[in-house]
């Protein structure tokens, strides 16, 4: 509770609403309204991994072994996320195929620096395995869309 009886929610018109990256709500930021029969929802998805990725890397404690390896998953691991907005705003098929290539090699690094830290900090293996099965699946994803767009490609004349 806060000020006045009120929690951390926002009040609006006697209305309790909750800021979308809250723990335990289902987030939705998109343009389109969430019930347009979105059953896979990548950029959520993506999102929910780079949170998930910023909240594994806490628990990671800064030393000379771990601090390279946290600012570069730091990066890889939340990229993935912001290069699949970019792709999904694409102006051309061809600049499609080479952010989700960019998206791939994202996720690729990702497992990548996970493994580097479940060595690093041998403590937080098994959150770092649960994520890198995650970047994983993200990869293979990233891996099929890429192929089916270059399979899709009109040749140029």
């Amino acid at each position: 509770m806060t000020k006045g009886g009120m929690t951390n929610d926002r009040m609006t018109n006697n209305e309790t609403t909750r800021s979308p990256w809250e723990v335990g709500e289902a987030c939705v930021l998109r343009e389109d309204s969430p019930q347009a029969g979105r059953i896979y929802d990548l950029e959520e998805r993506t999102a929910r991994f780079g949170e998930a990725v910023i909240d594994f890397l806490k628990q990671v404690p800064l030393g000379p072994r771990t601090n390279r390896l946290v600012d570069q998953l730091t990066g890889c691991g939340t990229s993935v996320g912001g290069n699949y907005c970019e792709a999904d705003d694409a102006v051309s098929h061809k600049e499609f195929i080479k952010i989700i290539g960019t998206c791939r090699k994202e996720s690729r690094e990702t497992k990548f620096f996970l493994r580097m830290i479940a060595r690093a900090c041998p403590d937080l293996a098994t959150d770092a395995r649960k994520l890198w099965h995650e970047a994983n699946e993200l990869h293979l994803i990233f891996s099929k869309i890429r192929r089916t767009a270059q399979q899709n490609q009109t040749p140029a004349t």
